[in-house]
Order: structure tokens, then sequence, then C-alpha cells
């Protein structure tokens, strides 16, 4: 079974890795985020041993219950869900990352609960790029304010954007809306915000995300095998 996370591991690496020489981009541009929920301690802790380290959590309890039992590894946890008000604690807490902030009053909360023993909270503001009904996400209009809310925050680091768009067939038709997110990020970055972080590519569409400029690509399928 630690063979199958291992070479799991090493294929969707392989796959980073050649994105980025095909689209001209640094080597080690960009990191990869193993998405771990509904997944036992036990597939995180095979995952590690194969030398991941950064794992992705949609569900503060369950995450939390997963980092008390695996609180000798060292590992970077990372919140992808949507937020809940009155989860804001949990994750203030015990989280590195949170890419899915999508309102000022949630930031607000995250900076207001994070402890002073830790460093500030990297946050990404998340953005419904295709303007779907049924998803979480600022509207891209109004990134340009909440963004410059967000960056003011005292015990948050706010690092970039990060979207989820909508299923696309084939590697030509994931690029534009990725792109839309990269130059939203650049507009922010030229208004000088001081961003380095696009949350963007999953399984099926890393290659677009590297393509279009990601740094960071979550990945859980890929890695795991099919949800159950």
């Amino acid at each position: 079974m630690t063979t199958d996370f291992a070479d799991r591991l090493h294929a969707v690496r392989d796959r980073i890795r050649a994105a980025e020489r095909r689209f001209q981009r640094p080597p080690g541009a960009v990191r990869l985020l193993a998405v771990s929920k509904i997944q036992p301690a036990a597939a995180i802790a095979a995952m590690a041993a194969a030398g991941q380290t950064c794992f992705g959590e949609n569900y503060v309890q369950e995450a939390l219950d997963k980092m008390a039992a695996l609180a000798a590894l060292a590992l970077e946890w990372h919140f992808i869900g949507p937020i809940q008000a009155n989860k804001t604690r949990g994750i203030a807490e015990h989280f590195a990352w949170v890419h899915s902030v999508d309102r000022l009053k949630i930031a607000e909360r995250l900076s207001a609960q994070r402890p002073e023993s830790l460093p500030p909270l990297n946050v990404c503001l998340q953005v419904n790029i295709d303007r779907e009904p049924t998803k979480h996400g600022l509207d891209p209009m109004a990134v340009s304010g909440i963004a410059a809310a967000v960056a003011a925050l005292p015990r948050l680091r706010l690092r970039g954007l990060m979207a989820i768009p909508a299923p696309a067939a084939d590697f030509s038709a994931q690029r534009p809306a990725l792109a839309r997110l990269r130059i939203l990020q650049e507009q922010l970055i030229a208004a000088g915000l001081a961003l380095d972080t696009l949350s963007m590519g999953m399984s099926d569409d890393l290659e677009a995300a590297i393509a279009e400029g990601a740094t960071l690509v979550r990945v859980g399928t890929a890695l795991f095998g099919p949800r159950r």
C-alpha cells in the first residue's frame, strides 16, 4: 500500500515537472498540495512517508482529528473548503494556510482569532471565476476591494487567489478561466499588493493551470484514488 502512494506521488510530481519544462516555468515553481479530505490518517501518513508534507482539508473537525493523530509528523496543513463563521477559530488556531476566504467577515474573524504565538495566517481569496451560482467565491469584480481590506488585517498575510473553474473537456478549453484568474492577480499586483500565490489546478487540469501561472496545484484523486 505504501508503494502505491509513493508511485502515485512520483507520477504527479513528474507531471508537474514536465509541465514546468513545457511551459518554461522555473524548476520547482509549482508546489503540490495533497487534498486529503475524507482520507484516513493512515493514508496521509503513508503519503508523508513517501515525501509529501503539505495537505489540504475541507472539514474542520475531521482535519483537527487527523492533526492530533499525526502530531508527530512535520506536516503543513491548508484549509481549502467553504468556511462557516462558527468554525473560524479552529482554522485560525491550527492551520498554516487558508485558500477559501470569500468574505471580509471571515477574514476579520480569522485575523482576530489567530494566536499571537503563531506566524500570520497565509490566506488566498477564493474567486468564483466562472460566476457559477452553485459555487463559493468572490465575484471577480469584487476582488480588488476585498483584497485591499484583507491585506490590511494584522494577523493575516494575503498571498494570492484561488479558484475552482467549471470543468472543461480538454487542455485548450481549460485555459481561459485559469488565464482570467492570473490576469486578475496581475492587476492586484500592479495596484501594489505583494501577492505570490496562484492556487489553481487539480488532477484533471494541472497542466493547463501550470501553463497559466499556477504556483500551487491541489491534487486529490490522482494521489489517493477515486473518492469513496
